[in-house]
């Protein structure tokens, strides 16, 4: 019945219901006020009806705050974030009108309008597709003919940020750590040398030729740097340093936004989508961060504003104590999978790597890093990464009301994680990725356009992790 009434008829009765409700309380505190006054005195039947209204106002102004809450409020807060949801991050299923189904006609119009947006957006969705698989062929063409040089290429911007590498590229900068996307060239190779060869590069405007150690001092490159018209320029590398299969195929990495890319003095000055993020996550050995180890890393990054594919990391971590079964039941990781592999020092000093220039991302943040923090003496690191926890976010955007787990947070925004890869870690930390390349139009859409507006906004909602933990 209650559902057929409009929401204006709704809010009407709630108002009511305090005028009627507020009525009856002083009528019965002032019967019950006069029938003290007979028994005592005037002033003790005084006093006894006043504490008695006051009383019965409060806990009628509280329950029908609860009711308004649960059926008015925090409906419409769900709805408005389930609109922000497929109007900035692409969810195309239908809006839960059910959670809204005492707010009259304002579920059926805001599914009609997200219906609508789906509409456009699939059209849109099909134009872009269609582009896209223009560029793939594109992108393939130039692959094959990139596979017939025998160079190793790296596309550097004005700031000395890679922005593009090819196949051959990403086998040279193995050998020094992970092949990242907006990385400085000077974390792979001899700043000096670096520095020395682009200043002859500016004062002649020609190609140089020069030599660089490699970042860890063992091995020596040859290495040409070529000026690109409007800024940057290009880097091209002796293929006899990296060992690729004859005929192979090269693909390529890149980001051609990151040339022009404009960042702020510090990480909160910041526009969201300039920053790079290391999203990871962790299996452990049990839930207590202050004796249990970490027996897997997973870890993927995202640069402007999506997750680029092959700069992953998906490594063991020997704990160096028995996994539990009960845990081994949950990830899948055992003793013989371990065994072996390198410790949290080596592991750890491999992500953190990684993670270098990076926001570090992560569902619960505090759990895992607790792991890190505590072994970052036997790694020789510093974790001063900024950190951004996707529980605060979704809290942020949908409401501290609702649910943050991360399955709930996948169902919200239609990402899909297959039961098989929900534990291991980097199957987790592809899912956590995927849900924040989701939120941040949606941050930029509430006017939360830097990183500095994020960590303002999510410090509201601390407390959420402290009832997690």
């Amino acid at each position: 019945m209650f559902t057929q009434l409009s929401l204006r008829l709704r809010i009407f009765l709630f108002f009511s219901l305090i005028a009627l409700g507020g009525t009856a309380i002083i009528l019965g505190a002032l019967y019950a006020g006069y029938a003290r006054a007979l028994q005592s005195d005037l002033i003790n039947g005084f006093v006894f009806s006043g504490v008695l209204a006051i009383l019965g106002i409060v806990a009628l102004a509280a329950g029908v705050w609860l009711l308004f809450d649960e059926n008015v409020a925090k409906p419409i807060e769900k709805l408005s974030s389930d609109m922000r949801a497929r109007a900035h991050a692409g969810v195309t299923q239908d809006v839960d009108t059910k959670a809204a189904r005492y707010l009259g006609d304002l579920a059926p119009a805001a599914s009609a309008v997200t219906s609508a947006l789906t509409e456009t957006a699939l059209s849109t969705v099909d134009k872009v597709a269609a582009e896209t698989n223009r560029l793939e062929q594109e992108k393939a063409r130039l692959t094959a003919l990139l596979t017939e040089i025998p160079v190793a290429m790296i596309l550097v911007s004005p700031e000395d940020q890679i922005v593009l590498y090819d196949g051959q590229a990403a086998e040279v900068l193995a050998q020094q750590g992970v092949p990242r996307l907006n990385a400085a060239l000077a974390d792979y190779f001899d700043h000096n040398a670096l520095a020395t060869a682009r200043q002859t590069l500016v004062k002649t405007g020609k190609e140089v030729v020069f030599d660089a150690m490699g970042h860890d001092g063992q091995q020596s490159y040859d290495m040409r740097m070529k000026p690109m018209q409007g800024g940057g320029y290009m880097l091209v590398i002796d293929g006899a340093h990296a060992e690729i299969t004859p005929d192979a195929a090269r693909p390529l990495t890149y980001d051609f936004d990151l040339l022009d890319q404009k960042l702020g003095a510090t990480y909160e000055d910041t526009p969201l989508m300039a920053l790079t993020y290391a999203v990871f996550d962790t299996e452990t050995t049990g839930l207590l961060p202050h004796k249990d180890e970490i027996v897997q890393i997973g870890a993927v990054r995202v640069v402007n504003g999506r997750i680029i594919e092959g700069e992953v990391i998906d490594e063991l971590v020997d704990p160096g104590i028995p996994i539990p079964p009960a845990s081994t039941k949950v990830h899948k990781v055992s003793d013989a999978m371990v065994a072996g592999k390198p410790g949290i020092d080596v592991a750890g000093r491999h992500f953190h790597n990684f993670a270098k220039g990076s926001i570090i991302v992560a569902h619960n943040a505090p759990f895992d890093m607790a792991f890190l923090h505590r072994h970052k003496g036997k790694m020789g690191v510093t974790w001063d990464n900024p950190i951004l926890d996707t529980v605060l976010l979704s809290a942020v955007l949908f409401g501290a009301s609702q649910t943050h787990t991360l399955d709930a947070l996948c169902d919200r925004l239609g990402v899909t994680i297959p039961p098989a890869l929900r534990h291991p870690a980097l199957g987790a930390a592809v899912a956590t990725a995927e849900v924040l390349v989701k939120m941040l139009p949606m941050c930029q859409a509430r006017g939360l356009l830097t990183f500095g507006d994020i960590i303002r906004e999510t410090k509201r909602h601390g407390r959420l992790l402290e009832d997690l933990n």
